[in-house]
């Protein structure tokens, strides 16, 4: 496979929220790089990027505090292994893989041969299974302790997240609910099998739940349910920053209810698993992933 003589990438050079104004594109000699690759690394030629609201609260150092620039930036991709280490079977080389590692924005990049993720074709689709797919399928899994027969609250369900989410409840055999902002959405939910979708731009999002579930609902909001909050993506404020929200323990004592934190870096040695769940289940068609 040919190489480049140069490549190039993109670091934060300051701490801030503002992504376009603390980035800069930087250019890399490939020789000099590729000199530093060690025996069970590979280095990957990216060919799409995935990006998410984690890469802003990265760049404001809200992740990894202390972190001073320059520093390189995105958090995963899709691309076809160029060089393989002494340690790594020449045959990797051509093989297109999905990865999940700092420094993802990058044309080059080095990473363990452990840290890839083999897919068939070089589909960008793929890429939405990793942060997204991932989140969904193993909260939902591991903290959620789904089952079939539920009722499962989606919120912000035309998201990256959300669409998985829906998808995988209903094929766990549950009754899912949705919320989103627009008609477009509603429709695409409505695509994805979601069983009641709220416009909560059009509709009382509390109302509905009084009325249509007076029992409640066993995952996100439920007497004796399970309330999974995933990453800080709703809580962001493009001035301040992260900001969290105060709940009364109070309630959730007085009917069992649960209230679980999900980061999906702490559950890395369960990725494997679900990431080739997921890739099957995409493979059948049996779960879509919309890409903006």
């Amino acid at each position: 496979l040919q190489k480049p003589t140069t490549f190039r990438k993109i670091q934060a050079i300051a701490i801030g929220n503002e992504f376009d104004k603390v980035t800069d594109i930087v250019t890399v000699n490939y020789d000099t790089f590729s000199q530093k690759l060690k025996p069970h690394q590979v280095i990957i030629k990216v060919l799409y990027v995935g990006i998410n609201a984690s890469d802003v609260n990265y760049t404001n150092g809200k992740y990894t505090p202390g972190v001073k620039p320059p520093f390189d930036v995105g958090f995963e991709g899709l691309g076809q292994v160029v060089e393989a280490g002494s340690a790594v079977p020449k045959e990797k080389i051509g093989r297109y893989a999905i990865f999940s590692q700092y420094g993802a924005f990058s044309e080059y990049l080095t990473i363990s041969v452990k840290g890839l993720i083999p897919v068939p074709n070089p589909k960008p689709e793929y890429i939405g299974l990793l942060t997204s797919g991932l989140t969904a399928s193993i909260s939902l899994a591991e903290k959620g302790q789904m089952k079939s027969g539920e009722t499962v609250l989606v919120t912000a369900a035309a998201g990256g997240t959300g669409q998985f989410a829906v998808q995988l409840a209903k094929l766990a055999g549950n009754h899912v609910i949705g919320t989103c902002s627009s008609d477009d959405k509603v429709e695409m939910l409505k695509r994805m099998g979601c069983d009641r979708v709220i416009n909560y731009k059009k509709e009382d999002f509390k109302k509905v739940l009084r009325d249509e579930y007076p029992r409640g609902v066993d995952i996100v909001l439920a007497v004796k349910g399970r309330l999974i909050v995933i990453g800080m993506a709703s809580t962001y404020s493009s001035t301040n920053g992260m900001q969290g929200n105060e709940f009364s323990t109070i309630k959730l004592l007085g009917k069992s209810r649960t209230v679980t934190g999900f980061f999906l870096p702490d559950y890395a040695e369960l990725f494997g698993k679900y990431l080739q769940e997921l890739i099957g289940l995409s493979s059948q068609r049996k779960l879509e992933v919309e890409l903006d």
